[in-house]
């Protein structure tokens, strides 16, 4: 296995809920094959008559309640996660309205509803697939296959990694990091930095002004969440409840339980914006986007904590998230929600201990404590939709964090017995044993029990 060379900014993503792997690179796709069309010789454009787009696995299990439909449209017509406007997915709300698109010299009329949900169950390597074909009549023209495969990330049959600078630290885990920082007597943020140049190269002063606007749209999304009363969309009629705790949690002067109260509605904040489609952050995913905001917004707000704070601690939390990705996932349809929430509440924790000044030790032995409460936690969306369990599921992965951090920082470092190593071990040993009715199918869990009912 290489060694990480994912960008913090690969981590780290500005898009579209309420699923990085049903939203933003379903939209990546439908822009990256218009792309493809368009780069087709003249005369198969003119001949173009048909556009096929069919999704496999939980993006066809829990398309509709994701907004995947409107997510490939919207990249059909252009737009794409990182600079569309907040609420560009309300604007292909409708699935029966017909767009025009453009494949320069001829104009394809499509719609939304023209997209397929195919198998859940299926033979393609990967679970979240969706297979684009353009055609003439019955001769395809164009077909590329592509492979959502968690917090955003695509890939497509024929995908090769690109090629990035080497790391200035190469590791694989948790052990060939520690072992960088003992021998070159450099802190985790230093080595994240002299990565991420080696890699991008991207100067320290951009990597900062990045993490400076990554923590403003998860500020935003908080400061929205906080103040938007009313019910989400959907037939599930859920409504917002962080207005209500924030409110309480004001009451109470955020002393006692008002500090816990204000964590939670930070964290159903960000969710609960998630879950309207507004923009959001991958932290690592859509699905867990309010866990580190929350963390963020608390340290900001309840402990006075400096930018220069914040910005090491995440560059701390993305070790954590590397980490993961990298050994495990960090996709719901590949090991359930302890990829997402759990990993999202580890990276939480690591941040939290960071920007609050321990060491090293203490950092990994918060996200180890945070990700082994978290184990095997399934993915379990009711009708499809971000909302039950996973807005509250992310409030408690925020409180775990705290809690996770509490307990790290308190005892002797050298109590711990379980490594953040063995942790994401466990994680992907219990991914891989885990029914894939509780990978963000909806087919079973409390998404089945609600139905039932």
């Amino acid at each position: 296995m290489p060694p990480i060379t994912t960008s913090i900014f690969e981590l780290f993503k500005i898009g579209p809920g309420p699923s990085s792997s049903h939203t933003i690179a379903p939209m990546k796709a439908g822009f990256d094959f218009m792309e493809r069309i368009r780069a087709l010789p003249k005369e198969q454009r003119m001949a173009a008559d048909t556009l096929e787009i069919r999704l496999f696995g939980s993006l066809s299990a829990t398309g509709d309640g994701h907004g995947t439909r409107r997510a490939v449209m919207a990249g059909l017509l252009g737009y794409q996660p990182d600079t569309c406007h907040p609420n560009v997915l309300e604007e292909v709300e409708k699935s029966c309205q017909d767009f025009e698109l453009d494949i320069d010299g001829k104009v394809l009329t499509y719609c939304p509803a023209n997209i397929l949900f195919d198998a859940v169950q299926h033979d393609y390597p990967h679970s979240n697939t969706m297979v684009f074909a353009l055609k003439a009549g019955e001769t395809i023209l164009l077909d590329t296959t592509y492979y959502s495969v968690g917090g955003g990330f695509l890939r497509w049959e024929g995908w090769q990694e690109p090629e990035y600078g080497a790391p200035a630290y190469p590791y694989k885990n948790m052990a060939q990091l520690k072992e960088h920082l003992r021998t070159h007597s450099i802190r985790l943020h230093e080595l994240m930095l002299a990565n991420e140049t080696a890699i991008t190269g991207m100067s320290e002063a951009e990597i900062y002004a990045g993490l400076d606007h990554i923590v403003e749209v998860m500020d935003r999304a908080v400061e929205q969440g906080i103040q938007t009363t009313g019910v989400l969309p959907g037939p599930i009629g859920l409504h917002r409840k962080a207005a209500i705790m924030y409110s309480q949690a004001k009451e109470e002067h955020f002393q006692g339980p008002g500090f816990v109260k204000a964590i939670n509605a930070y964290a159903m904040a960000a969710s609960e914006e998630n879950a309207s489609g507004h923009c959001v952050v991958t932290a690592p995913t859509c699905g867990a986007a309010g866990v580190i905001p929350a963390i963020i917004f608390m340290l900001k707000r309840q402990m006075g904590a400096l930018s220069d704070e914040i910005r090491q601690g995440l560059l701390a939390a993305s070790a954590i998230g590397f980490l993961c990705k990298h050994n495990a996932s960090i996709s719901g349809a590949e090991v359930g929600c302890q990829g997402e929430v759990g990993v999202a509440s580890a990276m939480a924790a690591a941040l939290l201990a960071y920007a609050r000044g321990y060491k090293f030790q203490v950092t990994e032995n918060a996200a180890e404590i945070a990700m082994e409460h978290h184990l095997g936690l399934t993915c379990d969306p009711v009708g499809g939709f971000v909302q039950i369990p996973c807005i509250e599921r992310n409030a408690m992965g925020a409180i775990k964090a705290y809690n996770a951090y509490l307990i790290a920082s308190t005892l002797d470092e050298s109590y711990q017995k379980v490594n953040l190593d063995k942790a994401i071990e466990a994680m992907a040993q219990t991914g891989r044993d885990m029914s894939r009715k509780y990978k963000e199918t909806s087919m079973a869990g409390l998404a089945q029990s609600m139905t039932e009912c």
